[in-house]
């Protein structure tokens, strides 16, 4: 039974369709269109659209998406929605141009050419049902009108005030009076509107072509960037299906979407704690360090080996097979933590996830992100677009996978989720908070596989992160847990803010019925009927 004192929300329920967003007023947009008769992708482009508005240090239309969609009763399918670099840019370049070990956020090399429409786009023109100008509504009013801000949103734009202030465009308009809003406050975008308006009537043209396309180009060179008009024309196309890549877990297959994201990584560190008894008989110190030695051993190959698949070949085959799958399980030691391993790429990022179900049985996994909070904070003050910052991914070693080079992507953090059984979706999921996705994969599903949670208690559940020689703890995890991991050789760091998000929709195989839950670490909901 749940436990109704807990200060905690239980799972929400229905029987026809849900979505479950990390705002509120993204998932009542998207519940909206639901209830119009709009299915799942339709949903989902007017959930992020509204959370472009409303969430802007998270994601934004200067951003990234990837999607995983499956039709009711039908073969899971990947979208890479993720930009290039630009045609000018090579590890050459940008060291000539003064950068050295890594590129900065705020650096104009941080910014590839925004996939995020180039994606809404072409999963609309495949596979939604309402036309694009009814999706873009809400946003468009909230940017225009403006809209409150919620806690959780305040508490992280005040965070990343100092960064944001940096850029005197990007000040003036996310620091009015000199500040980051308070929860409660309106804030308003005026200029988004319009570009949301120009997507809602001309697609992907109204961003990657004509005049927007031209100012936004003229821009980034005006502060050193190599970007130029034709690059974003190219951009208009860079949104792609691709194979999903999958692991078995238990009885059920794990679907991610292939490199360039990290997918792979979530789904090796699944495969390594597949082989030990993650069961209900596992001490909760025992659990915090498996999964904290199988992230360390995911995560280094991911860092080595992941980047644009045309520059990693092979390397989903040869990192889920049995053989390097049982090597590096026989690694983990379970008295003593593994000495740090190689970690040198940025730390937590931002990010937005949504899970929508469809009253037709469709399914949604789709996540939108600009990656640092306020991407690259480097804003167009002429077309009010805020440029991600995911070429900061990319590394400056010639070689390397993840190396920059022309019209290259770079390895994404960004990752949804499809839980299948017997063939057929039970659950699209996703888990926010940048590096923490793929570690917060597996803890997620382990939960509701291995122990048997519902989808609210599983994703509320204490969190852990095991990254650059520290294991990183929510303040939630017992005392005595953690003194038999400090004991075990682990450096801990409690966290003052909390560790991720997630939104995730169960559906019953045999009734139908949809579980929902969205993490209270966030300010959103999951609403069905």
């Amino acid at each position: 039974m749940f436990d109704f004192f807990s200060a905690r929300r239980p799972s929400t329920l229905a029987s026809s369709a849900m979505i479950a967003t990390s705002h509120p007023l993204s998932t009542s947009a998207g519940h909206e269109i639901l209830t119009k008769g709009g299915n799942a992708v339709d949903a989902a482009i007017a959930s992020v659209a509204v959370q472009c508005v409303v969430d802007p240090l998270m994601t934004g239309i200067g951003g990234d998406c990837f999607a995983l969609y499956a039709p009711k009763g039908g073969k899971v399918k990947a979208l890479n929605g993720s930009g290039r670099a630009p045609a000018a840019a090579t590890v050459a370049a940008l060291k000539n141009a003064g950068l050295t070990d890594e590129i900065p956020q705020t650096s104009p090399h941080s910014v590839t050419i925004p996939g995020a429409i180039s994606g809404w786009c072409l999963l609309h023109k495949d596979h939604g049902s309402l036309p694009m100008e009814h999706l873009f509504e809400r946003a468009i009013a909230y940017a225009e009108n403006g809209y409150p801000v919620t806690p959780r949103v305040a508490m992280d734009w005040a965070a990343n005030a100092h960064i944001v202030a940096g850029d005197e465009h990007a000040a003036r308009l996310f620091l009015p009076n000199g500040k980051a809003p308070e929860a409660g406050e309106k804030h308003a975008q005026p200029l988004l509107a319009a570009r949301l308006r120009d997507i809602s009537k001309k697609g992907a043209a109204g961003f990657y072509e004509g005049e927007v396309a031209a100012v936004m180009a003229a821009h980034l060179q005006s502060l050193g960037g190599l970007h130029t008009e034709s690059d974003f024309h190219e951009g208009r196309d860079q949104a792609h299906w691709v194979e999903p890549i999958s692991a078995r877990y238990g009885d059920h297959d794990v679907y991610e979407c292939p490199p360039n994201g990290q997918g792979l990584a979530a789904l090796l560190i699944l495969r390594i704690l597949s082989r030990f008894d993650m069961g209900k008989g596992l001490s909760d110190a025992d659990r915090i360090h498996l999964h904290a030695e199988a992230t360390k051993l995911g995560y280094h190959h991911r860092d080595a080996l992941i980047a644009d698949p045309a520059h990693c070949p092979d390397v989903v085959e040869t990192l889920l097979s049995d053989e390097v799958v049982d090597a590096l399980a026989s690694r983990i030691d379970m008295r003593r933590a593994l000495p740090p391993t190689l970690w040198d790429e940025p730390e937590h990022k931002d990010t937005i996830y949504l899970s929508v179900v469809d009253a037709q049985g469709n399914a949604l996994s789709f996540i939108n992100s600009i990656f640092h909070g306020f991407g690259s904070t480097r804003l167009d003050p002429t077309t009010g677009v805020l440029f991600h910052s995911r070429g900061a991914s990319f590394r400056l070693i010639e070689g390397h996978p993840n190396a920059i080079a022309p019209r290259k992507r770079p390895m994404h953090t960004i990752i949804p989720g499809m839980l299948c059984k017997d063939g057929v979706a039970v659950m699209p999921f996703g888990v926010m908070g940048g590096h923490y996705q793929a570690a917060g994969h597996a803890a997620f599903l382990s939960g509701v596989l291995d122990l048997g949670m519902d989808i609210q208690e599983a994703m509320d559940a204490p969190r852990s992160f095991a990254h650059d020689g520290v294991l990183d703890i929510e303040p939630s995890v017992a005392l005595e847990v953690r003194e038999d991991l400090t004991a075990r050789g682990h450096v801990l760091a409690v966290q003052k803010s909390p560790i991720g998000g997630s939104q995730a929709i169960h559906i019953s195989p045999e009734t139908g019925l949809l579980s929902g839950g969205s993490d209270s670490r966030k300010d959103g909901m999951a609403l069905g009927f």
